[in-house]
């Protein structure tokens, strides 16, 4: 079991930055792929980005593409997402996930809400 808690959600300006974590615990959390998603009100969870377990790669949705930069640090079991420009668009719940996928889902923290006013 890997248990992960988010945080670093809150309400910001369009434009604004913000940086969540996310916290892990359990199993090591170096030898799996990390991810963030997120689901805004009435939508499906969409994928926003993921990390390989070294840190070596990593992918982005569209939608955040030279917004966002994920990254991992395996020595503290921490990963972020960073996240500038923001849009009122990006407004969701951001839940952090890790797994054997590229894209994984194995284990998912409760989340983080993020709110983008405009």
């Amino acid at each position: 079991q890997v248990q992960l808690v988010e945080s670093g959600g809150g309400l910001v300006q369009a434009g604004g930055s913000l940086r969540l974590s996310c916290a892990a615990s359990g199993r090591t959390f170096s030898i799996f792929y990390m991810g963030w998603f997120r689901q805004a009100p009435g939508k499906e969870r969409e994928f926003v980005a993921a990390i390989s377990s070294s840190g070596g790669r990593t992918d982005y949705a569209d939608s955040v593409k030279g917004r966002f930069t994920i990254s991992r640090d395996n020595a503290e079991n921490i990963g972020y997402l960073q996240m500038n420009s923001l849009k009122p668009e990006d407004t969701a719940v951001y839940y952090c996930a890790v797994g054997r996928r590229t894209r994984p889902n194995d284990y998912w923290g409760h989340g983080t809400q993020v709110t983008v006013s405009s």
